[in-house]
């Protein structure tokens, strides 16, 4: 499987948890991130690499990495690349086995089937057999992981998954645009109406009582309404630093789909 090369675009909780289960399967995996990930599930994702240099997740390392020959020292130390590359213009050069667009942007942002053997998309804006070879439904419930060969995921309502029965209360959005200041730390208890972080003064405050699950990377520039942090009403702070059920879900449909697709071969 090592001879295998599978690229991920994006470093998100999902992702991550997509690239962990392909890596401990045997796969060669890199990542490609934006300048400036804008996820909150910091301590699960590879995307903190692009400000930290590295991020560990479940003893999975991921480095930052700015080239091609980097990339293939790092695989060799058995380790993640992650290279910034919003546009995806490396994926040609390193002609992989198999693409995995997990932006989760709710549309498909370029990636094309014609630019591996194998394209996954996650989520709707994809549309298998068309634009992607395959598409993994990314909606929580019955069908999450479900691997489709012709169709789409389910349309985005907009209203997130429920965990712990809430569900638009659990989201932390920015009160106003500007620098985040945070005064809690992930994986921090927290109670209803408690001050979580500020931007340009305005006070971002907890709605629900749980644990802070995720929280934008300090200091970053956010524009008001934007989803900036995440509050897990279960309380229990060892979610916050282990992959997620659903990423866990997602990472298993994506090896199935592999899996089938070389078995065709």
């Amino acid at each position: 499987m090592n001879n295998i090369l599978v690229i991920i675009r994006g470093g998100g909780d999902l992702a991550t948890g997509v690239a962990v289960r392909l890596f401990r399967a045997g796969f060669s995996v890199i990542i490609l991130e934006i300048d400036r990930p804008t996820v909150i599930r910091l301590p699960v994702s590879f995307a903190r690499a692009v400000y930290e240099g590295k991020a560990v997740v479940e003893e999975v390392e991921a480095v930052l990495i700015s080239s091609r020959e980097e990339a293939e020292k790092i695989i060799k130390l058995n380790k993640v690349p992650v290279l910034v590359d919003s546009k995806g213009s490396c994926i040609k050069k390193f002609s992989p086995t198999v693409l995995v667009d997990a932006i989760l942007a709710k549309r498909n942002l370029g990636t094309r089937k014609d630019q591996a053997h194998l394209v996954i998309g996650l989520g709707p804006g994809f549309t298998a057999s068309e634009d992607v070879d395959v598409v993994i439904e990314t909606k929580r419930g019955h069908n999450l992981g479900r691997v489709i060969y012709h169709d789409q995921a389910t349309t985005d309502t907009g209203v997130p998954g429920e965990v712990g029965r809430e569900s638009k209360r659990r989201l932390l959005r920015a009160p106003a645009e500007g620098k985040i200041i945070p005064l809690h730390k992930i994986g921090d208890l927290l109670r209803a109406g408690e001050l979580i972080a500020e931007i340009e003064g305005i006070p971002l405050k907890a709605e629900i009582s749980g644990v802070l699950r995720g929280l934008i990377y300090p200091k970053s520039w956010v524009t008001k309404g934007m989803k900036v942090g995440d509050i897990d009403p279960r309380g229990i702070r060892e979610y916050c630093f282990t992959i997620s059920d659903k990423a866990r879900s997602l990472g298993g449909a994506v090896l199935e789909a592999i899996c089938a697709n070389l078995n065709k071969k």
